[in-house]
């Protein structure tokens, strides 16, 4: 994949192996998605961080799991260009309530994000029925590529 990716950690106290992440977010782009020379920021953030952005940007109160930006320009239908924002306290917390792992949680916001950048949309039940299906095979088909659970290794990385 050419083009840039940056992915950063804003989380204190919560390990999550970024080179992993990286690779995941590279596959996803590049193989599943087909969408090369894609520019993307991924951030993981906390409670706080989310809730400020989706007060100010979105005009919505209270905390969320991904916040997408999307910057490319109107009717591009090729490589991605956005930021994605990831709240880990939220991955955490929904991860428990539906039994997943929160690396899985964690990498399912990522999907999410990445498939309103490639233009799916969420506000409508059917429409918010066709994202599920599609972000629930992106899923299957990277934990089968990797093991997510790699994410919250205790020596990942938390640089930023």
């Amino acid at each position: 994949m050419s083009g840039n990716l940056i992915v950063r950690s804003r989380v204190p106290g919560r390990r999550v192996d970024l080179r992993v992440l990286r690779r995941v977010v590279r596959v996803l782009m590049g193989d599943l998605l087909r969408r090369p020379g894609s520019d993307l920021a991924v951030y993981l953030v906390d409670t706080l961080e989310m809730t400020q952005l989706n007060e100010k940007f979105l005009q919505h109160q209270g905390c969320t799991d991904v916040i997408t930006f999307d910057y490319a320009p109107t009717g591009n239908a090729g490589a991605l260009h956005g930021e994605i924002f990831v709240c880990v306290p939220e991955a955490l917390k929904q991860a428990r309530r539906f039994h997943v792992t929160w690396p899985n949680e964690l990498v399912r916001y990522v999907v999410h994000g990445m498939l309103h950048l490639c233009g799916y949309d969420d506000h409508h039940a059917s429409d918010r029925a066709s994202m599920k299906k599609i972000e629930n095979r992106l899923l299957r088909e990277l934990g089968q590529r990797f093991t997510l659970d790699q994410l919250a290794a205790p020596g990942g990385q938390q640089e930023n």
